[in-house]
């Protein structure tokens, strides 16, 4: 299937925050616990959220298929932090990770930033590796009293 990655529109809203949710049940449950996945996915609200990151000036770029309809996306934030990384499940290993982290790198380095970082799942650790970044340490904190972990990764740009 054929993607196309692009910037962020208003009326993608809903897909992001239906997709989001999609991914953390589905792809979430091969990494984390139930009770892990149901606090996880609970911190997601719905489709205002990307509204008003997008209105922030945070930038949201999206894989959409051959319909325009966004399937995956990720968020820039000014100082190159990588907020989100998320696929729907349908459209999984098909190298959209890959394809947005490099379309965000890009646009990194033609605002000159000197790093990206993020906090990966234990799922998207291995996509953000690929694309060069590193694990600084492991996060353990907690959700509602629900223990979790990600990773704090980063990724210079010389």
């Amino acid at each position: 299937m054929a993607y196309t990655i692009r910037p962020f529109r208003e009326e993608d809203a809903p897909a992001l925050a239906a997709l989001t949710l999609a991914a953390i049940r589905a792809v979430g449950a091969h990494g984390y616990s139930p009770e892990q996945v149901e606090v996880w996915a609970s911190r997601h609200p719905g489709p205002e959220r990307f509204l008003e990151r997008a209105l922030s000036g945070h930038r949201i770029f999206v894989a959409a298929d051959v319909e325009d309809q966004a399937v995956a996306y990720t968020l820039l934030e000014g100082d190159g932090h990588l907020d989100m990384l998320y696929c729907h499940p349908d459209h999984t290993r098909q190298g959209l990770a890959d394809e947005l982290l490099a379309h965000a790198e890009q646009d990194a380095r033609s605002h000159e930033m000197t790093r990206l970082y993020t906090e990966a799942s234990e799922l998207a650790r291995p996509a953000f590796e690929r694309a060069g970044y590193s694990v600084t340490h492991r996060r353990d904190f907690e959700i509602e009293g629900v223990a979790i972990h990600n990773y704090a990764m980063e990724k210079p740009l010389d």
